[in-house]
Order: structure tokens, then sequence, then C-alpha cells
């Protein structure tokens, strides 16, 4: 066979599948059952929403597998959900698997019908049975399938249970060209069907998208779908705007509530006959609920999740015995003298080799902080929170945190990124794409470059302090007011919506070994592709600048300003090198103070204004990364000022009240 047939075999013998369903269904899991570590993470074209997407093989053929962001309607109220719309209407997509939780079936159906009106090449997973089964509830699947007219399958996908048979059932479809198990006709029938097929009439077939569906999404009043169908269809929109003006002028009701009511009456209908209860429910782990979700016992719970996966394990043993052994060992023994003994044979000039082999160089400045620095503690703390995501902690910790955030301008699902932010907050940078509002992203991103120290810094303030227990009490004090009052003041001054919040809470359970391992691979790899660039261009840039000498001149305009700190000028390199690593600051702070220079109050003064500092180069860039320029320029303008005049405020209270610590 020659190559061109070969090729063409191949192409033949591909399919795309999109995974579908709310939050917290368990469709990563499903997602990783499938793919194994054939994924790959990417923004979606024109917004900051991460997608999914892996290779799958089954039955011998060859799939590209989507998992879509969470979506509760194919109506979108937030821009992941209308990403997963969009892949839905832009991609070839050749079968839909659209996950649910089988305990909240009843909720559930109704984007299954809509799923059904956009195209009939749709499977329904039954997920968490095992959490149904334990909350005593049973299910027909047999006769819910033969009433959908679509595979359903029973599933635990934690566990594997289901898998099978999706798999059987994918590569059945995709033996008969992913034709449907039959013709659908429509599982609800409108009041309005008369108007709702001349509308399909109107409206130009699409090669992804049922006519039925687009003349809904056209009754329902999307602006989105109105815009695309008036440039091809402009009279279908015409006749859409005169339906839904005499059903609101004449029958008192809009199109989108009769749509709503019902779907959610022949979803009654259907679940009466499929679903059933048996005693009180509430499952193995319901009773838990109570103590992570209320303050009083959530908070203790909270702190010692800290403490052991924050502290313990990301902190002693990332920051702390892997770093130590990756960076002393490893790059100093022997990494760094081998480069920069090759350099030294093979490059004949100075500068060049500085840029590459010297102090600050891109392979043993950059490439050191990127892989021995970072990516032993970024990689414990993805451990951590595959954990705690698939365990369905951190639903319930958003949970329990989100009235305290309503009072800065966020809502619940940033605790992720600001709890990670203490392990890196070039990372959490990153993972606020997740914040469904653009005024919370700016928020959250304010906070992260202003009052959420990373791990590694960390780690050198507290041995910096804990010889003094009363200063650590007051940085901290210092360093959480600034969080909520400097939230709560952006929340008050930025404009845009209120946040609001919603979420699925998953089942608690166990955590599947290879579904952490598999997440936390796919986001190493993430990291390495997003970050290590960001360091080797930090090094080029402290290059330029001991090349042009602004070093000297950067640390001379600095001694003044640290001066009214009531710090001695040595301290103003700290600052300098503080920008360009957290850590490497306050580890100048570390040996002033074991040479005596700096007493107990300059110490305190100092980690203060070294916390609340300009976040460090790497996080200033994916700060232009995600916000753009203008936006990260201003909120590095105000951490500048801002820093300097809460220490300033800080040493002036101490003068006046003749604390000596």
């Amino acid at each position: 066979m020659s190559w061109a047939g070969f090729k063409k075999v191949r192409e033949l013998k591909t399919g795309k599948i999109a995974i579908v369903g709310a939050p917290n269904v368990g469709k990563s899991v499903l997602f990783n059952d499938l793919t194994g570590s054939y994924v790959t993470v990417s923004n979606y074209p024109g917004t900051t929403v991460e997608i999914l997407r892996g290779r799958a093989k089954i039955g011998g053929s060859e799939f590209e597998v989507i998992d879509t962001p969470g979506m509760y309607s194919l109506i979108p109220l937030s821009e992941e959900e209308g990403v997963a719309r969009e892949i839905l209407i832009n991609e070839s997509i050749d079968l839909i698997v659209h996950v649910i939780d089988a305990k909240n079936l009843e909720r559930m159906l109704p984007l299954t019908f809509e799923l059904l009106e956009a195209t009939p090449g749709v499977v329904l997973v039954l997920n968490m049975m095992d959490e149904a089964r334990a909350s005593g509830v049973s299910i027909d699947h047999c006769l819910l399938e033969e009433m959908l007219g679509i595979p359903v399958i029973p599933a635990v996908s934690i566990s594997g249970e289901g898998i099978d048979r999706l798999k059987e059932i994918i590569a059945k479809r995709f033996r008969s060209g992913f034709s449907p198990s039959r013709q659908a006709s429509p599982i609800v029938r409108y009041s309005f069907e008369d108007d709702l097929r001349e509308l399909e009439s109107l409206i130009p077939k699409e090669r992804h998208v049922s006519s039925r569906c687009l003349a809904l999404w056209l009754l329902k009043g999307d602006e989105e779908i109105r815009a695309r169908i008036s440039l091809v269809a402009p009279d279908a929109v015409r006749r859409a705007e005169a339906i839904r003006s005499d059903r609101a002028c004449f029958r008192g009701r809009i199109p989108e509530y009769e749509i709503a009511a019902e779907q959610r009456t022949v979803t009654r209908r259907i679940a009466s006959q499929v679903f059933e209860m048996e005693g009180e429910g509430g499952g193995r782990f319901f009773h838990w609920d109570r103590y992570l979700m209320k303050p009083v016992t959530g908070i203790p719970i909270l702190l010692l999740v800290l403490y052991f996966g924050l502290y313990q394990f990301v902190g002693r043993l990332g920051a702390g015995t892997l770093v130590g052994f990756i960076e002393g060992t490893v790059f100093e023994k022997y990494l760094n003298p081998f480069f920069v003994s090759v350099s030294a044979r093979l490059i004949p000039w100075e500068s060049l080799r500085d840029l590459l082999t010297g102090e600050y160089g891109m392979i043993t400045l950059g490439l050191r902080y990127a892989i021995a620095l970072i990516l032993p503690i970024v990689t414990l703390f993805f451990l951590v929170f595959s954990v705690l995501e698939d365990s369905g902690y951190l639903p319930r910790l958003a949970m329990l945190l989100d009235r305290a955030f309503k009072k800065i301008g966020l809502s619940g699902r940033a605790v992720i990124p600001m709890v990670l932010g203490l392990g890196c907050d070039t990372m959490a940078t990153m993972v606020t794409r997740t914040l469904p509002t653009k005024r919370e992203r700016v928020i959250s991103t304010v906070l992260l470059a202003l009052a959420v120290p990373c791990s590694a810094q960390l780690g050198v303030i507290f041995a910096l302090l804990s010889r003094h227990p009363e200063a650590l009490a007051v940085w901290a004090a210092v360093i959480g007011g600034v969080f909520f009052v400097t939230g709560f003041f952006s929340a008050c001054l930025l404009p845009g919506e209120r946040a609001s919040f919603y979420m699925e809470l998953p089942p608690l359970r166990a955590p599947k070994l290879s579904n952490i391992l598999v997440k936390t691979f796919a986001r190493v790899k993430w990291y390495l592709e997003e970050v290590i660039p960001l360091f080797l261009l930090a090094s080029f840039l402290i290059w330029i600048g001991r090349l042009t000498h602004t070093f000297d001149f950067t640390i001379a305009a600095l001694e003044k300003p640290v001066s009214w700190l009531g710090l001695p000028p040595e301290s103003a390199s700290a600052f300098l090198f503080g920008f360009f690593r957290r850590d490497y600051g306050v580890a100048g702070l570390y040996d002033l103070s074991r040479e005596g220079i700096l007493n107990g109050n300059q110490v305190l003064i100092a980690c203060v204004a070294l916390t609340l500092f300009l976040p460090c180069i790497a996080q200033f860039l994916m700060n232009i990364k995600e916000r753009g320029w203008k936006t990260a320029t201003a909120i590095s303008v105000f951490v500048l000022f801002f820093s300097f005049g809460i220490a300033y405020g800080l040493n002036w209270v101490l003068l006046k009240a003749g604390v000596s610590l």
C-alpha cells in the first residue's frame, strides 16, 4: 500500500468524541479512563478557558476525546459554558458522551434533552452509581434507554465500572458510521410545535447542530445565535422575534419559560418511571458535609489540611528535601559545573558565556530555578490538589469560604487559585482563568500579586520570624488584613457583575491513584511548557541589566526609599532580587539578620514589605499574558507604592508605641 493510501485509511479510522456534563460529575475521570496519558492542555481560541484533549484507541480505531468545561445548559451563562457550546457547534463531533450524577437524574436530564435536540449522536452515562446505590437509589437504565432512544450506561468511572460497555458502544457506533440507533423523534413536544416547525424551515441546515435546536435557541432569545443566523437567514430571526412577542403579549408566557417548564414535566414523568429511592438515603460520607462546610468545624479541618498538605508535604518535603537534593546535588555539583566547563571551551565571548552559564545565566539560573526550585514544589502541589479534587473536598472548601470571599468581590470558586498561590503565585495566576468573570480574574490577580506569599518565600519568612513569635503574629495579621481590605475596596471600585456561585457537590470518596497520577502528569507538562520560557526570559533580562549596569543604578535608587522604612542601605539589594525571585529577596534578609545588620523590628518591617512587594518577574510576565500589559503594569505600580506605604506605616506605629522586638 502506498503512503497516500495508508494515510487515507488512517484518516478514515478516526473519530471525535466530546464528554459533556455539569461540573463535578466525574467527566475528567472518565476522560482519563478513555485516554490514559495521551493528554494535552490548551486554551480554547479567543478565550482563557482550558480544554483537555486526548487520544483514545478503542476497538482498533483512534479517537480524539475532548473533556468540555462543565455546563448546565446549552444556553451559556458563563464563559466556560459558552466554550462548551462552541465546541459542539464548531467542531466535527461524532459522538457526545453526556455524563450525569445518577443520584441527580431528574435535575440533569434537561441537558440530555437539549443535546438530543442538537444531535441524535448521544450516549448517556449514569455515573457515580456506587454512591446512588449507597444512597438507596435504583435506576431502571434499560427502561430509560428505551424511553430516550439512546444507549444508557450505568458507571462508576473512578473504579472503571461501565467503561468497557462504553467502549463497546463507541466502537459499534463507529463501525456504523456514528449513525444513531434510531431516527430520533423529539422527546419533548412543545405547545408551540407548529411555530417551531415553521421556524425550522427558515433556517439553513447546519452540519453539526439540527435546525430544531437552532430554532429553539432563537426562541429562547439567545443573542449570539441570533447574530449568527441573521447573517444567513434574517427571515428566521424576524419570525422568531414575532413568535416571542406574540406568546409574551397574548399568552403571557415567554418561550424560554415554556421550554423549561415542558422539559421539566417530561423529566418528572420519565424519572417517576425509572428512578426509585429506598429509605432516607444520604450515602456513606454524607454526614461529613456538615463538618466540612460549617465554619466551626470546617476552619479547623482546613487548617489541618493546609498544615499536612501544604506545610509538611509541599513545604518541608518539596521545598526542603527535594529542592535541596535537586538544586544542591544535581545542579550545583554536576549539571552547572558541566555546562560551565562546556561553555568555557566552546564560547570565546565572555558576555555570551555569562548569558548562558554565568551567575544569572539562562542555564545556571533560569533552568535551575524552573526545574530545581519550582518544579518539585508545584509537582507536589499538583499531587495534593489532585487528591483534594478527586476526594470531593475542594467544592466543600469553596462552599465554606464563599460567604467571606463574597465580601471581597469573589466567590468560593476563587479559593482554589488563592490556596494554590501559597505554593506558586505564577501557577495560581494561570488558574485564575477558571473564574467566570473578568472582574473576578482581575481582583484575584491583584490579591495574588500583593498579599499571597509563595511557599518558598513563606519558608524563609517563617525561619526569619520564628525567633520572634510576636513578630510572626504581627506579620500574619498585617498580611491578612491587607488581603481582605484590598479585596473589599477592589470589589467596590471595579465595575462588573457581582460574583455568583453555584456548584454541584460531588460525593466524598477515596481518590483513585491512577487518576491522580494522570492529572499530575498533564499539569506538570503544562507547567513546563508555560513557565520555562518565562524563566529563561527573566535570566535574559538580568543579563541585560548587568551588561548595561542598570543593576547598580537600581540598587542606588532603592536605598533612599528603603531608608524611609527604617532599614539599612544593605537591604536595597534584597528588594531588587526579590523582584526576580521572591525567596531570594527574603534569603538576602536572612543573611543580613544572621550578620546582625537587622534588628527584630527591621526584620518584621522588611518581611512585610517584601511579602507585599512587586510580584516576581515570572509572575509579572504571567500577569501580562493573562491580563494584558496595561492591567499588569497598573497592578505592579499599585503594589510597589502600596507595599512601601504599609511598611512605612508599620514602622511608624512601632516607633510611636515604643515596641522593640
